[in-house]
C-alpha cells in the first residue's frame, strides 16, 4: 500500500494551484470541471486536488494498494463498524476501491487498478508526497483504530505525535496530540536535501520564510522545512523517511527527547508555534456520503 493524494475543498482555488505551481515547484496536471490536479516529478497522476468550494476542508486522503488488500481492507472495515462506502474514481488514474471514515471523521480513500502516468523531468518538483499528518483529539486512540481496523502499524510515539506506517516507509502518516480533528500538514517528498534547500530559497525570493525549519526530525528522520501557504494549509518541503523493517520496535515519547531548547535534531531553527497552530485548524473533515455495505460496487458511488 502506498500514499497517493490529497483532495481538498478550498475557496479561491485558482489562487492555491497558482502557489502550488509557480512558487512551491508543483506541475499542472489536468483541469476537470471544478477541480485542478497538479502533480509531481513521479508516476502518480496528481499529487494534489483543488476543487472549488465556499469553505476550506479535506475532501479525502487516497492510498493505493492491491485487490488482496483491498479485500482485507473491507473485512476489518467492516468489523470494526467504521462508516464506509464504495467508490469509482472519477480522479485522473481512475481506480475503484472504498472511502473510510476514521472516529474523528479523517477521510482515507482506498483504490485499486489505479492508473500511473510516466514521470517528468524536474529537479525541484516534488517527487510525490511523503506524508500526511492529521490532528487528533485523541491520537492514541486514533493509533490503535488504525492498526485494527486498516492493518497499519504505529512506527513510534513522542510527546506530540503518533506515528504510523502502511509499508516500510516509517509513517505516511501520523496523528498529532491536539486536542481537535484537522489537517495538520502535507509533505511533499523532494529529490534530496540541496531539493528541499532550493525550496526554501525560492519561497524566500517571493517574501516567504519557514516557520519551522530547516532542521531534521527524530522518527523518520526527514530532512524539512514548513511553510503556511497562502491558501491556508500547513505545507512542508521534506527528504524521504527513513525505511523500517517489518519488526521495528515502537519508540515511545521518553525516546524521542531533545537538549534544552532544542525541537529536532539540528536545534538549528526557531518554529512560529502560534503560526502553525493557526494553519493547522482550518481545513476541517466533511463526509458527503452515506455508509454503505463494502460488497457493493456501483458506477453511482463516487
Amino acid at each position: 500500500m502506498k500514499l497517493r493524494s490529497i483532495e481538498l475543498g478550498l475557496p479561491q482555488a485558482a489562487e492555491a494551484a497558482a502557489f502550488l505551481t509557480d512558487i512551491w515547484g508543483m506541475a499542472p496536471a489536468s483541469m476537470e470541471g471544478n477541480i485542478r490536479y497538479l502533480r509531481g516529478s513521479g508516476s502518480y497522476p496528481y499529487l494534489v486536488a483543488l476543487e472549488e468550494s465556499a469553505d476550506a476542508y479535506v475532501r479525502s486522503t487516497t492510498f493505493v494498494c492491491t485487490a488482496e488488500r483491498l479485500e482485507q481492507l473491507k473485512r476489518s472495515v467492516t468489523a470494526g463498524g467504521l462508516p464506509a462506502t464504495p467508490t469509482v474514481s472519477a480522479d485522473p488514474g481512475g481506480g475503484h476501491g472504498i472511502v473510510v471514515e476514521l472516529a474523528e471523521g479523517e477521510l482515507l480513500r482506498f483504490l485499486v487498478d489505479a492508473e500511473e502516468v510516466a514521470p517528468i523531468e524536474g529537479a525541484d518538483l516534488p517527487v510525490k508526497l511523503t506524508h500526511v499528518v492529521f490532528n487528533s483529539a485523541d491520537a492514541e486512540a486514533t493509533g490503535h483504530l488504525v492498526e485494527d481496523a486498516l492493518g497499519f502499524r504505529v512506527s513510534d510515539r513522542t510527546k506530540g505525535m503518533v506515528f504510523v506506517r502502511c509499508n516500510d516507509s516509517h509513517h505516511s502518516t501520523a496523528f498529532a496530540r491536539a486536542g481537535f480533528a484537522s489537517l495538520n500538514h502535507v509533505a511533499f517528498e523532494m529529490a534530496d536535501m540541496d531539493a528541499v534547500m532550493r525550496g526554501i530559497g525560492r519561497l524566500r525570493d517571493h517574501g516567504m520564510v519557514p516557520a519551522w525549519g530547516p532542521g531534521r526530525h527524530g522518527p523518520g528522520a526527514n530532512i524539512f522545512a514548513y511553510f503556511i501557504a497562502p491558501f491556508g494549509p500547513v505545507i512542508e518541503f521534506s527528504t524521504a523517511v527513513e525505511k523500517v523493517p517489518d519488526d521495528y520496535q515502537a519508540g515511545a515519547p521518553e525516546d524521542w527527547t531533545w537538549p534544552e531548547g532544542r525541537i529536532d535534531q539540528w536545534g538549528m531553527s526557531d518554529k512560529d508555534f502560534a503560526g502553525l497552530r493557526a494553519a493547522e485548524e482550518k481545513f476541517r473533515h466533511r463526509r458527503d456520503w452515506k455508509s454503505q455495505p463494502l460488497d457493493v460496487l456501483t458506477e453511482e458511488n463516487h
